[in-house]
């Protein structure tokens, strides 16, 4: 919830107050303000809620780029570790191949 679902929220009461004393006191203008602030009440709070729908679909965004980006890098680290590994066989493979040679 964000101040616009609040603000809205208060408005709806404060025109539904207004409407109700305004028709209980035969006063049409006051009872008329109140709709009108029950509507843009109405207005705020739906425009609080696209607010927070927005937020979310955005934080949802940024939680699955940082898991893609959390994959790429463990993907990146391993591949290294991989590579790493290969080589350091290699050299050994060549360094027992050396001793043989030169112990023959």
């Amino acid at each position: 919830m964000n101040k616009d679902n609040l603000s809205g929220k208060m408005d709806q009461v404060t025109g539904k107050l207004k409407e109700k004393v305004g028709e209980a006191t035969g006063n049409q203008r006051l009872a008329n303000q109140g709709v009108a602030d029950q509507v843009k009440g109405a207005a705020k709070e739906a425009w609080g809620n696209v607010k927070d729908a927005a937020n979310e679909a955005a934080e949802l965004h940024r939680r699955e780029n940082e898991a893609r980006a959390t994959n790429a890098r463990q993907t990146i680290t391993e591949k290294v570790q991989t590579v790493k590994d290969d080589v350091n066989d290699k050299i050994e493979e060549h360094r027992e191949k050396e001793r043989l040679k030169h112990s023959a």
